[in-house]
């Protein structure tokens, strides 16, 4: 039984990824694409871990150090992404009705339920991880153990990080009222927006860079070298590995917790799934309750705000939505603080030279910030009008003209997201002079493109019969996301020489040849040209898509 109750799920699966199970144009775009972001991230991290390998021991330990930080992060994602999935999969999904009406155990749900969320929300850190785990591997010149080590430790924090979420949403959907059910999203963003503000301030990344604050250097040096994270699971998988890299030994007691943990949480939660899941099941499906009352329809100017009060009303009441805002508001403030940190006047460069490299370098940060949100958020927003979307389909209203709206309704946030990123780092890095201009233009050039290309990309890829909006992030989003990313490396990438010259110049204060004034303005032009027409394509090819 336990294998049927799979077999839907990875047929599914098949197909959104191999239609008509064949390997078709969008499955090579996404791995040719994926491989291409994979290549990006060894050759960058190897490049990074290779300079500060060619320094001291310091260097040495500060890439172990950095090391350990990567991994506890990721894990503090993992479970927050695993709990929200964990919500949905276990008391909301539509095929629940099914499911329990069947001769099937809970426990045979909870494996099927464990399994799917553990692999939908880490397969990709498992992907794009490895690239960084190669480029460690050939720096620290890796022994034969490195790989097997990794593929315990990697898998290890997945399904530990699972096997918690799963055990807590069992446990306070059981706790909580019926008709708070969903609202548990809000409190599981809050609680994971202190959490990263707490192991980010435990950490103390500014003490790595700053010996100055340690009476010797041996007081400085034992600080560094300590354990990130000795009571988290993540901990344990970077320090198994970091040892190795560093000492070529094994730790056999952090592989014995790798190995017992996900098993002892995993029954822990399969006995709480026997005892709790059905009562809080029967709750969920309960009436949120309240009234409403029917007030007379006010009018507005126009179509397009019709249109922004639906998205902002389904925005609204949709707790797993909005609530995600806090996490958002908890990632600027950990952004941003990383500038108020560097510790520029330390630098063996001038200053202002350092300071501009960090804000061109900021622009690149806010694009993929940018990409990152646009795939939550906008990506989606078509799909999630579900069946309602024939009462657009046989409205008055051009399907275009519904598109530029929906892009004009997400426009003003992400633009103030953009400023606000933007002006304040600059702002704390004391930028001035054209970089300042320079990453304005070019930050708001690239997200109004990212958000138009993920609309695009969301038409294109619709899909009106997905639960949720996360349900509706498939293969396309991954498209997107590569699409995205690789569009502003380009730009940025070519922009790196006349942007150069500008500010050199600015520093010195030199005169601009006139030379360097045209390139500047070639690429500024055709930058906003090449961004233009994307996004016009793209568009246009989904609308038409769409139609059919």
């Amino acid at each position: 039984m336990a294998t049927r109750l799979f077999r839907p799920w990875l047929l599914g699966n098949l197909n959104r990824f191999f239609p008509g199970k064949k390997l078709g144009l969008r499955a090579i775009l996404i791995l040719a694409l994926g491989f291409a972001v994979c290549i990006i991230i060894y050759l960058g991290t190897l490049r990074v871990l290779t300079y500060f390998h060619s320094q001291n021991e310091l260097g040495v330990i500060l890439s172990l150090k950095i090391f350990q930080m990567a991994w506890i992060t990721i894990f503090a994602m993992l479970i927050f992404s695993s709990m929200v999935t964990a919500v949905s999969t276990l008391y909301l999904s539509s095929d629940n009705e099914i499911i329990l009406a069947a001769p099937i155990k809970a426990d045979e749900i909870y494996l099927l339920r464990f399994v799917t969320t553990t692999i939908s929300t880490s397969w990709m850190v498992l992907v794009f991880s490895l690239p960084v785990f190669g480029a460690y591997a050939r720096v620290f010149e890796a022994g034969p153990l490195f790989w097997p080590l990794l593929l315990l430790a990697v898998p290890a924090m997945a399904l530990i990080a699972s096997a918690t979420a799963m055990l807590a949403t069992v446990i306070l959907v059981y706790f909580f009222p019926a008709r708070r059910t969903k609202d548990i999203i809000l409190y599981l963003s809050l609680l994971f927006g202190i959490l990263l503000y707490l192991i980010f301030r435990l950490m103390r990344p500014e003490d790595l860079v700053n010996p100055d604050r340690y009476g010797e250097f041996i007081e400085y040096f034992s600080a560094i070298s300590a354990p990130a994270g000795p009571w988290l699971p993540a901990g344990w998988s970077a320090n198994l590995l970091g040892t190795y890299l560093l000492d070529g030994r094994v730790d056999w007691l952090l592989a014995g917790l790798l190995i017992t943990t996900p098993l002892v949480l995993y029954f822990a939660g399969e006995i709480a799934m026997r005892r709790w899941f059905f009562a809080g099941f029967s709750k969920s499906q309960e009436s949120f309750g309240g009234h409403m009352r029917f007030r007379p329809t006010r009018s507005f100017p126009g179509t397009w705000a019709w249109i922004w009060r639906k998205e902002l009303k389904y925005f609204l009441r949709d707790s797993s939505e909005w609530s995600q805002l806090f996490m958002v508001g908890a990632l600027v403030v950990v952004y941003l603080y990383n500038f108020k940190a560097l510790p520029l006047d330390r630098s063996p460069m001038p200053t202002d030279y350092l300071a501009h490299l960090i804000a061109f370098a900021n622009i690149g940060l806010v694009g993929f910030m940018a990409a990152s949100l646009a795939a939550r958020f906008v990506y989606p927003s078509l799909s999630s009008e579900r069946g309602a979307f024939y009462l657009i389909g046989s409205a008055p209203l051009p399907l275009s003209r519904f598109l530029l709206y929906k892009y004009l309704f997400y426009l003003p946030p992400f633009t103030l997201l953009t400023l606000l990123l933007v002006l304040v780092s600059n702002h704390l890095l004391d930028i001035e002079g054209p970089m300042q201009w320079i990453s304005l233009f070019l930050s708001l050039l690239l997200t109004w493109t990212t958000v138009a290309m993920a609309l695009g990309f969301g038409t294109y890829f619709a899909d009106f019969k997905s639960e949720n909006r996360a349900a509706a992030m498939g293969p396309g989003a991954i498209l997107f996301l590569f699409c995205a990313i690789l569009y502003q490396l380009s730009i940025i990438s070519l922009g790196i020489l006349p942007i150069y010259r500008l500010v050199r110049g600015w520093l010195r204060h030199s005169i601009m040849p006139p030379t360097d004034l045209v390139i500047l303005c070639l690429w500024a032009g055709g930058a906003v040209f090449v961004s233009f027409l994307l996004a016009f394509i793209i568009c246009r090819r989904s609308i038409a898509t769409l139609r059919k």
